[in-house]
């Protein structure tokens, strides 16, 4: 049914008016009980369900080995006719034959033939759903399934990455696959002139991150396109010469929203969805440099709890002694400064630079420059700057020669973007905790999907030192016992900084080991490619490495598979699965541990005597108390975040429809 609707290229709304899908109405016990099923846990698809499906294609498969490359893709399109024009009750025959000519030309384009739960989370991606799958379960494959079908129906396909690394690489792997029936595929990453993302969007499929792909559509906005912009830009039309006319004129980057696949969704969809996407040009700063660097000093003068205090999430409020505390002016500033309110929000923003945001930790300095690091991956993000001085406050903070300011042109969230599709899936490894999330806000519903194999993955007990510094002496010491085992080993860190103090730490043994982390992020395919040697010892930032597969050598293998070691406990739960889901992927042998500290950030609001108890533990008593404390503390931080983002998305959506994109926001 899904094939047949999507087919062709005449949805009004993914195409032309591009508009967000309406906030639900009506009395809240009648919004209540539609939002029912999808605030229930998410259900598993039973096995049941996959081996039937599964026999379903393999009855179609067997005609199919014998039929030429041409003959195959002959009935393949032949099959999405069907699809197309097709009654309900044979649409799953249809559709088992749709992905059986799909499995056969990936086992002959690509080697592989997909496992049954492939095919099934394929499906799950054509009904508009996420799926839930392991880490290590072939989930570039399901996406390549999913958009080989749905774009042989006529539907524009954008598989959505979480970088420009991974969007190349999957298309590039994939485009074998594609070619064989005759569809091309694109891939957009940072760097492209304008006319090669124009044609790598118009193909059938195309591969980008999400990053890349909001900037676009921000630029398809102020150029026109879309309901409000559109509308805006005939009244200015009205008024303009015809040359104007023709300057505005122009095709869209993004041509159509018709069917997207998001993976690694979680991170897409709700981790990057924190902060929105803003389309800014470089102008002269507002902020005089003296200015800045005044505020820096004022604010390093000032004590917590005397002059500021902490809030909670990333914020600070200011005591009514602080700006009296604060030096006066420095001379030739604009006379606005002397207003309390301007000089408050200056303080403001000097403290938050100073005490929330850390270098190795938020930000790394790289050829001269504060670059942001993805606190959600470890990677860095050279072309994004924070907002209202901030950046050139840190800046100012490092010593750095500070930046031109920024002027915003548009602005949007993830959130507000994918609402935007006609279709919108995805996948990932890890949703189960965000399912509500995902359901309120994009209305994606999560489905899990049973690992192919079974899972063999021992989790031993955790371990909680008193100080950082034992943490560090116990997760070499245990790298180290597995390694000369045999066994490849990936420890976890949650910033530069922590990981560079393994480092120095396995130095200190004089034991060999790779870090990757945001100053290395170039080299991440070749790091994780050798992260599965036996005795191979690698550090790694939170998730950098995520969408990339850990191959194990032979004696790895034998000796026990991958043993992942957690240092810090994160403030969401999904990204401590994805660490663990590094190791037994696809019924391989594997351990995981945690060793952590009570001086770690997540015990920060933890009373003292509970910390000092939870270290004087022993064995399974100190595990069980411990593993308490972290759902407790995330609970607790995932509310906070939660909150942060919906009021982000208000925020957005407010701001939307007060500007109406009729011109810049200044």
């Amino acid at each position: 049914m899904l094939a047949r609707r999507l087919a062709g290229r005449s949805f009004r709304r993914a195409d032309t008016q591009r508009d967000e899908r309406g906030v639900e109405s009506g009395h809240a016990v009648e919004r209540a009980l539609r939002n029912l099923s999808g605030w229930l846990p998410p259900r598993q698809l039973s096995r049941r369900d996959i081996e039937s499906f599964a026999r379903a294609i393999d009855q179609c498969t067997h005609t199919l080995n014998s039929l030429t490359d041409a003959a195959l893709v002959g009935l393949f399109h032949s099959v999405l006719l069907d699809l197309k024009a097709g009654d309900r009750k044979d649409h799953e025959i249809a559709l088992a034959a749709a992905f059986a000519c799909a499995g056969v030309a990936s086992k002959r384009a690509l080697g592989l033939w997909p496992y049954p739960v492939q095919f099934s989370g394929a499906l799950q991606l054509m009904n508009g759903r996420l799926a839930e799958m392991r880490t290590g379960e072939g989930k570039t494959l399901v996406a390549a399934l999913a958009a080989t079908v749905m774009a042989g129906a006529g539907a524009s396909v954008h598989v959505v990455s979480t970088n420009d690394y991974l969007a190349q690489r999957d298309s590039e792997e994939m485009g074998r696959l594609f070619s064989f029936f005759g569809m091309s595929v694109g891939h957009v990453v940072s760097g492209m002139r304008a006319e090669e993302r124009m044609l790598a969007y118009r193909q059938p499929i195309c591969y980008v991150s999400g990053k890349e792909l909001v900037f676009d559509y921000l630029k398809d906005r102020l150029s026109g396109h879309g309901q409000i912009p559109s509308r805006v830009m005939h009244l200015r039309r009205a008024w303009q010469s015809d040359s104007a006319e023709s300057e505005h004129g122009q095709d869209a980057l993004i041509p159509a929203l018709h069917f997207a696949i998001v993976d690694e969704a979680d991170s897409v969809l709700i981790d990057e969805a924190s902060t929105p996407m803003i389309l800014s040009r470089e102008v002269p700063s507002s902020y005089e440099p003296v200015l800045m660097h005044w505020s820096i000093q004022a604010a390093r003068a000032l004590i917590a709890g005397q002059h500021f205090r902490f809030t909670d999430g990333r914020s600070l409020d200011l005591l009514p002694s602080a700006l009296s505390h604060c030096p006066p002016l420095p001379g030739g500033v604009r006379a606005a400064w002397q207003s309390k309110a301007w000089r408050e929000m200056l303080i403001r923003q000097a403290l938050k630079a100073i005490h929330l945001f850390q270098r190795d930790q938020h930000y790394i300095l790289a050829d001269g420059k504060v670059q942001i690091v993805d606190e959600s991956t470890g990677r860095v993000m050279p072309d994004r700057s924070w907002e209202q001085g901030l950046h050139q406050m840190i800046e100012a903070k490092e010593g750095l020669e500070l930046t031109l300011g920024r002027e915003t042109l548009a602005r949007m969230t993830f959130q507000r973007f994918f609402r935007r599709y006609y279709l919108l899936s995805g996948l990932t490894g890890t949703a189960t905790e965000a399912s509500r999330e995902l359901w309120d806000v994009y209305r994606l519903r999560v489905c899990r999907i049973p690992p192919n194999r079974k899972d063999r993955r021992n989790i031993l007990p955790s371990r909680c030192l008193a100080t950082t510094q034992a943490k560090w002496i116990a997760v070499a010491q245990d790298a180290m016992q597995e390694a000369a085992n045999g066994r490849a080993v990936l420890i976890g860190t949650r910033s530069v900084e922590a990981s560079e103090q393994v480092s120095a730490e396995l130095k200190c043994h004089g034991i060999a080991h790779v870090v990757l982390n945001a100053r290395q992020d170039k080299e991440e395919a070749d790091i994780v490619a050798r992260a599965g040697r036996s005795g191979q010892i690698t550090v790694a930032t939170n998730m950098a490495g995520r969408g990339t597969d850990i191959k194990l050598d032979a004696q790895a293998q034998s000796a026990g598979g991958l043993h992942v070691i957690l240092s810090e406990f994160h403030e969401s739960p999904r990204v401590d699965r994805q660490l663990f889901g590094r190791s037994g992927r696809q019924g391989e042998r594997g351990s995981v541990r945690a060793i952590v500290s009570v001086e770690d950030m997540i015990f920060k609001d933890s009373s003292p005597s509970l910390r000092k108890w939870i270290v004087r533990m022993r064995g399974a008593g100190q595990a069980a108390m411990l593993a308490q404390l972290v759902k407790r503390a995330q609970s607790t931080m995932e509310r906070r975040a939660y909150k942060a983002r919906m009021q982000t998305l208000t925020q957005d959506r407010n701001l939307s429809r007060l500007i109406g994109f009729a011109g810049p926001t200044g």
